[in-house]
C-alpha cells in the first residue's frame, strides 16, 4: 500500500560536513526527520516528513518517568554508481516486532516502514556519504508519549526516523579496521533471563554506562559482559556481539536465554561462516576458557559484530586490572574476511551473493 507523505523543506539547510574521513559516529545529522503517531482504537496517522528540529514533548509523559520506547539501527549505503541501497531491513523489521511486543507497544507496518525510510533518504540523498567506510546511518524510534504516571501501556505513541552520516563507529586503518581494547565487566550486568536482553530498548544501554565509565578507566573502548548468573560465561561487547576464534572453531554466546540481542551482523556473520564452511558454534564460553586458551595460544581472534561498526577485532582483554592479549594483537584473517565481504555487499564494491541489499531505486 502507498501512503501519502507530505514534505515540509527546511528553509534552513545545514552545511555538509566537509571532510568525509572525519565523521565520527553520529556527530552529525541530516536536514528532514520522519514522524508518524499513533492512537489506541485509531491506528497510525499523521505521516510526514518535516525539518530536524527540536520537538516539544510533555514534562509527564509516560517515556520519560517508565522508558517505554524502543529503537533500532540500520544503515543505507552509496554504491558506485550512485544508486542507494539498505542492509537486510527484514532483519530490522522482525527484531522491531519482537520488541514491540516485550515493550507492550504497537507494530509499526512492514510497508509504512520501509516506504517512510526510502522516502526521507530520498529528500536528505545528498546528505549520503561517499568515501571510504562511509554510509548513512539510520535511527527509528518508537516511545510512549501519553501523559500517564500509571505503570501502563500508553495509548499514545509516537514514531520517528532520524539520518546521521557516519564514518567509523571506532578508528580504523586504511583497510577498514583496527584492534581495541575491551574491558571484561564481572560486577555489573547487562541483561538477566526472562528480562529485555533480547529486545532494543533504551533501558539495556541506560543500565551499562557504570561498567562503560569503569572500561574507560582502564583505557578500555568497550565491556565484555558476563552473564547475570554467574558472571563466568561471554556474553555481548557493548553494543555489538561477540566472537571467539578458539582452535578452528568460531564461538559465539547463543540467543536462548534471552539476554543476547539477536543482531543482524551477527546472523549474517553465522551464515558467512558456514558457507565459506569454517566450523562455528552458538554455546556457552567461559572467560576462564578463553584466558586458557589465550595462554596457551590456541584462542586466534576476538571480534564483535554490529551495525555500527559492522566488524571490531579486539587486540586486547583487560580482566581484574590484568591485560591478555588475543593473539598478536593485530587484525585476524578471518574479521578481516568478514569486513570485506559485508562492508563490501552493503557498499556494492562486492557482489551480492547472499541476496541481502535491498535498493531503494534512486541515485545520488
Amino acid at each position: 500500500m502507498k501512503y501519502e507523505i507530505p514534505v515540509t523543506r527546511t528553509q534552513n539547510p545545514k552545511p555538509r560536513p566537509a571532510d568525509e574521513s572525519q565523521l565520527g559516529f553520529a556527530k552529525y545529522f541530516t536536514d528532514h526527520m520522519f514522524v508518524m503517531e499513533y492512537d489506541v482504537g485509531k491506528g497510525w496517522h499523521s505521516f510526514r516528513i518535516v525539518p530536524h528540529a527540536p520537538f516539544l514533548i510533555e514534562p509527564a509523559s509516560a517515556v520519560l518517568h517508565y522508558a517505554q520506547m524502543m529503537f533500532e539501527g540500520m544503515k543505507a549505503y552509496r554504491k558506485p554508481d550512485g544508486s542507494v541501497q539498505l542492509f537486510r531491513p527484514d532483519m530490522n523489521l522482525a527484531r522491531m516486532r519482537t520488541t514491540c511486543e516485550r515493550m507492550c507497544m504497537p507494530e509499526v507496518p512492514e510497508d509504512i516502514f520501509l516506504q517512510a525510510i526510502k522516502e526521507l533518504i530520498e529528500v536528505d540523498k545528498d546528505w549520503i556519504p561517499s568515501g571510504k567506510n562511509t554510509s548513512l546511518y539510520i535511527r527509528p524510534f518508537l516511545f510512549g508519549d501519553e501523559v500517564s504516571f500509571s505503570v501502563l501501556p500508553a495509548q499514545h505513541y509516537k514514531f520517528m526516523i532520524i539520518l546521521s552520516p557516519t564514518g567509523s563507529y571506532y578508528a580504523a586503518n586504511d583497510a577498514g579496521l583496527t584492534t581495541a581494547r575491551i574491558y571484561v565487566q564481572d560486577k555489573y550486568i547487562r541483561a538477566a533471563q526472562g528480562g529485555t536482553g533480547y529486545a532494543k530498548v533504551g533501558g539495556n544501554y541506560g543500565g551499562g554506562m557504570r561498567a562503560s565509565q569503569d572500561a574507560i578507566k582502564y583505557n578500555c573502548k568497550d565491556v565484555l559482559w558476563l552473564d547475570a548468573k554467574e558472571h563466568k560465561y561471554v556474553e555481548e561487547i557493548g553494543t555489538s556481539n561477540a566472537f571467539f576464534v578458539i582452535n578452528d572453531e568460531v564461538i559465539t554466546a547463543p540467543l536462548d536465554s534471552g539476554t543476547i540481542l539477536p543482531g543482524i551482523t551477527r546472523n549474517s556473520v553465522i551464515q558467512l561462516l558456514t558457507k565459506w564452511g569454517i566450523k562455528v558454534s552458538e554455546r556457552k564460553l567461559s572467560i576462564d576458557e578463553v584466558e586458557a586458551a589465550a595462554a596457551d595460544g590456541s584462542l586466534k581472534e576476538i571480534f564483535a559484530t554490529g551495525t555500527a561498526a559492522v566488524i571490531s577485532p579486539i587486540g586486547w582483554l583487560c580482566h581484574n586490572g590484568t591485560d591478555m592479549q588475543v593473539a598478536d594483537g593485530l587484525v585476524g584473517p578471518i574479521a578481516q574476511r568478514l569486513y570485506d565481504d559485508l562492508y563490501g555487499m552493503q557498499s556494492g564494491v562486492v557482489e551480492d551473493y547472499m541476496g541481502w541489499t535491498y535498493p531503494l531505486g534512486f541515485k545520488v
